[in-house]
């Protein structure tokens, strides 16, 4: 199995609730790293500082014109930069790591070693309604697809255009 074979979709499991999943190139402690090390994280997600333990405090620092190099400006309706904090719920390295989003919804990453792959699934739950939803997915898609292609050493499609395209299709994929 390869990282493309389940780098699709989310799906929503329950109402404000999204799962993806990706097959990563391992190692784990590797894979681990880029969810945790404020360095490697702001490569495919956002910046930071995180505690590492539950009850400590994450703040994530988003840039995404920054992120793929080729971009464009944001769009209007986002900004170049966006500052968000929230809680750890769950530490566990390098299996279980879980937050608070800065709107109170939780993100969920768990991690399993596949032979050499790792296979991550992401659940982001308990969001306030459905544009939270759409806007989630596809950012979450664009950022693990991003987050593949730094871990192959692939070069990333341009973020804002992608963002835009998944975000159009999500509205699509998820009924009102």
């Amino acid at each position: 199995m390869t990282a493309q074979q389940i780098s699709g979709y989310g799906t929503v499991t329950e109402p404000g609730a999204v799962r993806m999943e990706r097959l990563l190139p391992g190692p784990i402690e590797r894979v681990w790293r880029y969810l945790t090390d404020a360095e490697l994280r702001r490569t495919w997600l956002a910046g930071g500082e995180m505690a590492e333990a539950a009850g400590g405090e994450v703040e994530l620092i988003f840039r995404n014109s920054e992120l793929t190099g080729a971009d464009d400006p944001a769009p209007p309706q986002y900004s170049n930069e966006h500052r968000m904090r929230g809680e750890v719920l769950a530490w566990d390295p390098p299996r279980l790591l879980s937050f608070t989003w800065g709107d109170g919804s939780e993100v969920t990453f768990t991690l399993e070693q596949v032979g050499e792959q790792v296979r991550l699934e992401l659940d982001h739950r308990k969001l306030p309604d459905r544009g939270a939803l759409l806007s989630v997915s596809g950012g979450w898609h664009s950022h693990l697809d991003l987050l593949v292609t730094r871990l192959s050493g692939s070069t990333p499609e341009p973020f804002w255009p992608k963002l835009a395209r998944l975000e159009a299709e999500y509205a699509e994929r998820i009924p009102e």
